[in-house]
């Protein structure tokens, strides 16, 4: 049932209690038990909402910063991520495998501004060995959701 809930709400976390109970034919107090009991324990741990902000008049530069770090003794990789993920421009991080150790995603208003993050906080702290800075140019698909419409060739046929 657990998985049941979880891969539904992580589709469409707007979905209305009693719109779970009938598609999971369940009384609508189980699933509501259930979802607390969730939050409770940290399984689920937010509700979010995707927005295309290309579509608004917000300017947004969004990056991928690989970070190559010092693990520390005893404490692996988890001090220096957690000092990175306190940054309010940080919205992710990650530890990933191959030739870096962490994954930043980040927002700004301007280039100007993420280039200034790495370069002022990010790259100055101790642990940090390197940054590759990736800016994201337009996003296709996220979170499972296709941002942009297929193409379609509007040109006519031509026949011989």
């Amino acid at each position: 049932m657990r998985e049941k809930i979880l891969s539904i709400i992580e589709k469409n976390s707007r979905i209305d209690i009693k719109e779970l109970a009938i598609r999971l034919d369940m009384p609508e107090i189980d699933i509501a038990n259930e979802l607390k009991a969730l939050e409770d324990e940290g399984v689920i741990c937010g509700y979010h909402t995707m927005i295309d902000w290309e579509k608004t008049s917000i300017e947004k530069v969004s990056a991928l910063i690989e970070v190559r770090v010092t693990p520390q003794r005893g404490q692996g990789f988890d001090n220096i991520a957690e000092r990175i993920y306190k940054y309010p421009e940080v919205t992710s991080v990650y530890l990933i495998s191959g030739g870096y150790d962490l994954l930043i995603s980040l927002e700004g208003k301007s280039l100007k501004e993420v280039s200034s993050f790495v370069s002022d906080k990010l790259s100055t702290l101790e642990s940090v060995l390197s940054t590759a800075t990736h800016f994201i140019l337009k996003k296709y698909k996220d979170h499972g959701t296709i941002l942009t419409k297929k193409y379609t060739d509007e040109r006519m046929k031509v026949t011989p």
